[in-house]
């Protein structure tokens, strides 16, 4: 169903509504979008930018000078900053390669003009568990590793399991739900002695492992070079508090995963995306979502 916007918002591309939520989509740079949004219109914003590492985007340039592009990711990052609640949440992805692991640090220290560094959460795409360490309780016989990743073939360098997700926020006073992803005890015969443990949940901490789900052929099932799963996006809106979101923002949608994620959480989502083909897959995979659900 298409929804009409307010005259003084941006023109969306593609706008879906379901129940109280609305899903719309902007075809555009994200820094001119943000420019005609209203000032704290967002409560939670949940991307994952270019990371000038070379990936092969279809309309965007990932190979351009280190200055050049900080400048543009300060720039960004303001624009964001201007629609984001007092009391929002920006969850930033940012990854790296092995030959140029301070691509993070370079753009969260961007970000450090704007925002107060709240949370560093890792996202955990790949892990080997040894039995011993896991304790007899978990019943793990040898090593068990689990998820995907990219292997590396250099004597230099391990494999590569892991991402940042940086928790920014204007104050760095932002109240959390820490629990909302939290996990059990894994031993309850102490948790009497935590005042905060009566519901027999602690805090899952700042390692999310969040594996890829398996796909059958990349250029159908995954048409983007640089995704993460919806459930990385979930975990990030739980713990700011889905109580206290109105409207969610992705200003580098790609293939819609934020806003998939909204679907599931009946949260409302504006995704921005430079590229029209990313943007029509990222609609649609809303579109489909919305679908199963009705």
């Amino acid at each position: 169903m298409t929804r009409a916007v307010p005259p003084s918002s941006p023109r969306p591309l593609v706008s879906h509504t379901h129940g109280h939520a609305t899903y719309r989509f902007f075809h555009g740079d994200c820094v001119e979008v943000l420019a005609a949004c209203a000032p704290a219109s967002y409560d939670v914003v949940v991307t994952s930018p270019p990371y000038n590492l070379g990936i092969a985007y279809r309309s965007y340039d990932d190979r351009v000078p280190r200055d050049r592009f900080l400048a543009w990711t300060g720039e960004w990052l303001a624009a964001v900053r201007r629609v984001l609640h007092p009391e929002g949440s920006l969850f930033l992805n940012v990854g790296a390669k092995p030959s140029d692991p301070w691509v993070p640090y370079d753009i969260a220290q961007q970000a450090r003009a704007h925002f107060v560094l709240q949370n560093t959460l890792h996202w955990v795409k790949s892990i080997a568990i040894d039995g011993d360490d896991a304790g007899a309780r978990a019943g793990i016989a040898g090593t068990l590793a689990v998820g995907h990743y990219k292997p590396i073939n250099s004597p230099r360098f391990v494999n590569d399991c892991h991402e940042f997700i940086f928790h920014f926020t204007p104050t760095g006073a932002t109240p959390l739900d820490r629990l909302a992803v939290g996990v059990p005890y894994q031993d309850a015969s102490n948790v009497t002695r935590w005042k905060n443990a009566s519901s027999g949940r602690r805090c899952r901490g700042n390692t999310w492992f969040l594996p890829y789900e398996t796909i059958q052929q990349r250029d159908r099932d995954r048409p983007h070079p640089a995704t993460f799963p919806a459930r990385l996006p979930e975990y990030c809106l739980r713990l700011h508090g889905l109580d206290r979101v109105r409207r969610v923002l992705d200003p580098f949608t790609g293939l819609g995963s934020t806003a998939v994620a909204c679907t599931a959480l009946g949260l409302s989502c504006d995704g921005i995306e430079i590229d029209r083909t990313y943007l029509a897959e990222a609609a649609a995979r809303v579109e489909a979502q919305l679908g199963e659900r009705s």
